[in-house]
Protein backbone atom coordinates (compact mmCIF):
# COMPACT_ATOMS: atom_id res chain seq x y z
CA UNK A 1 0.00 0.00 0.00
CA UNK A 2 2.82 2.43 0.97
CA UNK A 3 4.16 1.88 -2.24
CA UNK A 4 1.70 2.40 -4.52
CA UNK A 5 1.00 5.97 -2.55
CA UNK A 6 4.44 6.79 -3.39
CA UNK A 7 4.34 5.52 -6.73
CA UNK A 8 1.31 7.87 -6.93
CA UNK A 9 3.12 11.03 -5.78
CA UNK A 10 5.74 10.78 -8.24
CA UNK A 11 3.40 10.40 -11.22
CA UNK A 12 1.76 13.77 -10.15
CA UNK A 13 5.29 15.34 -9.21
CA UNK A 14 5.83 14.38 -13.16
CA UNK A 15 3.11 15.34 -14.45
CA UNK A 16 2.49 18.58 -12.78
CA UNK A 17 5.99 19.00 -14.17
CA UNK A 18 5.24 18.74 -17.95
CA UNK A 19 2.25 20.79 -17.32
CA UNK A 20 4.27 23.48 -15.94
CA UNK A 21 7.19 23.01 -18.52
CA UNK A 22 4.82 24.02 -21.46
CA UNK A 23 3.95 27.51 -22.33
CA UNK A 24 0.10 27.41 -22.19
CA UNK A 25 -0.12 31.57 -21.81
CA UNK A 26 2.23 31.96 -24.78
CA UNK A 27 1.28 35.61 -26.49
CA UNK A 28 2.82 35.88 -29.58
CA UNK A 29 4.42 39.29 -29.58
CA UNK A 30 2.99 42.15 -31.72
CA UNK A 31 6.21 43.74 -32.40
CA UNK A 32 7.95 41.18 -34.14
CA UNK A 33 6.37 41.69 -37.54
CA UNK A 34 8.03 40.69 -41.06
CA UNK A 35 8.48 43.39 -43.20
CA UNK A 36 5.42 43.14 -46.13
CA UNK A 37 7.83 42.28 -48.84
CA UNK A 38 8.84 39.33 -47.02
CA UNK A 39 4.73 38.50 -45.77
CA UNK A 40 4.32 37.99 -49.40
CA UNK A 41 6.79 35.29 -50.77
CA UNK A 42 5.45 32.27 -51.45
CA UNK A 43 6.45 29.13 -50.38
CA UNK A 44 8.36 27.12 -53.53
CA UNK A 45 7.40 23.91 -52.32
CA UNK A 46 3.89 24.28 -51.08
CA UNK A 47 2.95 21.77 -54.18
CA UNK A 48 4.99 19.45 -52.58
CA UNK A 49 3.38 18.44 -49.09
CA UNK A 50 5.93 15.28 -49.37
CA UNK A 51 8.75 17.94 -48.11
CA UNK A 52 7.01 18.32 -44.57
CA UNK A 53 8.20 14.88 -43.65
CA UNK A 54 11.94 16.72 -44.16
CA UNK A 55 10.61 19.71 -42.52
CA UNK A 56 9.61 17.18 -39.21
CA UNK A 57 13.08 16.10 -39.19
CA UNK A 58 14.79 19.38 -39.45
CA UNK A 59 12.19 20.58 -36.55
CA UNK A 60 13.20 17.35 -34.08
CA UNK A 61 16.86 17.84 -34.45
CA UNK A 62 16.70 22.16 -34.74
CA UNK A 63 13.06 23.31 -33.18
CA UNK A 64 12.04 20.69 -30.65
CA UNK A 65 14.01 21.44 -28.08
CA UNK A 66 12.28 24.95 -27.49
CA UNK A 67 8.98 24.24 -29.28
CA UNK A 68 8.62 20.32 -28.19
CA UNK A 69 8.08 17.81 -29.95
CA UNK A 70 4.63 18.52 -30.93
CA UNK A 71 5.13 22.41 -31.40
CA UNK A 72 3.51 23.64 -28.11
CA UNK A 73 6.46 25.64 -26.57
CA UNK A 74 8.55 24.99 -23.61
CA UNK A 75 9.06 27.46 -21.41
CA UNK A 76 8.85 30.89 -22.72
CA UNK A 77 8.78 29.37 -26.85
CA UNK A 78 6.29 29.81 -29.16
CA UNK A 79 3.03 27.81 -29.49
CA UNK A 80 3.53 27.22 -32.68
CA UNK A 81 -0.10 25.39 -32.76
CA UNK A 82 -2.41 28.28 -31.91
CA UNK A 83 -4.13 30.22 -34.64
CA UNK A 84 -2.42 33.38 -34.38
CA UNK A 85 0.73 31.70 -35.46
CA UNK A 86 -0.62 29.32 -38.04
CA UNK A 87 -2.57 32.89 -39.55
CA UNK A 88 0.82 33.92 -40.76
CA UNK A 89 1.94 33.45 -44.08
CA UNK A 90 4.77 30.89 -45.26
CA UNK A 91 7.02 34.40 -45.85
CA UNK A 92 6.39 35.88 -42.71
CA UNK A 93 7.08 32.54 -41.05
CA UNK A 94 10.39 32.16 -43.34
CA UNK A 95 11.29 35.38 -42.52
CA UNK A 96 10.78 34.90 -38.43
CA UNK A 97 12.99 31.96 -38.99
CA UNK A 98 15.74 33.09 -40.44
CA UNK A 99 16.27 36.30 -38.97
CA UNK A 100 15.04 35.30 -35.42
CA UNK A 101 13.75 36.90 -32.19
CA UNK A 102 17.18 37.47 -29.97
CA UNK A 103 15.89 39.51 -27.61
CA UNK A 104 13.14 36.92 -26.79
CA UNK A 105 15.30 34.19 -27.25
CA UNK A 106 14.62 33.27 -30.85
CA UNK A 107 17.83 32.02 -32.51
CA UNK A 108 18.72 32.98 -36.43
CA UNK A 109 18.32 29.64 -39.01
CA UNK A 110 19.86 31.40 -41.85
CA UNK A 111 22.78 28.97 -41.64
CA UNK A 112 20.45 26.46 -42.38
CA UNK A 113 19.77 25.93 -46.67
CA UNK A 114 16.54 28.19 -47.76
CA UNK A 115 15.14 24.80 -49.30
CA UNK A 116 15.07 23.28 -45.39
CA UNK A 117 13.59 26.75 -43.85
CA UNK A 118 10.65 26.30 -46.40
CA UNK A 119 10.68 22.74 -45.31
CA UNK A 120 10.57 23.54 -41.58
CA UNK A 121 7.12 25.31 -42.58
CA UNK A 122 5.23 22.97 -44.54
CA UNK A 123 6.03 20.62 -41.28
CA UNK A 124 5.10 23.57 -38.92
CA UNK A 125 1.85 24.07 -41.01
CA UNK A 126 0.98 20.60 -39.93
CA UNK A 127 1.26 21.52 -36.40
CA UNK A 128 -1.75 22.62 -35.00
CA UNK A 129 -3.64 22.49 -31.66
CA UNK A 130 -6.55 20.21 -30.74
CA UNK A 131 -9.36 22.30 -30.91
CA UNK A 132 -7.99 24.18 -34.28
CA UNK A 133 -8.01 20.36 -35.29
CA UNK A 134 -11.24 19.71 -34.53
CA UNK A 135 -13.10 22.54 -36.23
CA UNK A 136 -11.30 21.55 -39.75
CA UNK A 137 -12.75 18.47 -39.24
CA UNK A 138 -16.16 20.05 -38.66
CA UNK A 139 -15.79 22.74 -40.83
CA UNK A 140 -14.98 19.67 -44.15
CA UNK A 141 -17.71 17.66 -42.90
CA UNK A 142 -19.93 20.60 -43.27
Amino acid sequence: MKVRWQWSIVVLVVVLGLARAQDSGYKPDQKWVAPAEAVSKKNPLAANPDAAAGGKKLFLRSCAECHNEDGTGLQKAANLTIPEVQAETDGALFWKISNGHVRKGMPSFSRLPEMQRWQLILFIRSLKSADQSSSDAQAKEH
